[in-house]
């Protein structure tokens, strides 16, 4: 198994890890049928539907 010769330096660690923040935000859509936001590829939390359908009784 590999082992590093040498210690990696703080300062050279945090200057990787410093990258980790600058992912994109997460994406959003709406809902096709009630226009509220919604993440992509999931059911809606306001009225259930997914894919012109309804998937998940919300609400009663």
């Amino acid at each position: 198994m590999a082992v590093p010769k040498r210690k990696k330096s703080r300062s050279r660690t945090r200057h990787r890890k410093a990258q980790w923040l600058r992912t994109a935000p997460p994406t959003g859509a709406s809902c096709a049928r009630c226009k509220s936001a919604v993440r992509p590829h999931t059911v809606c939390g306001v009225c259930g539907h997914y894919g012109g359908r309804q998937v998940v009784q919300v609400g009663e």
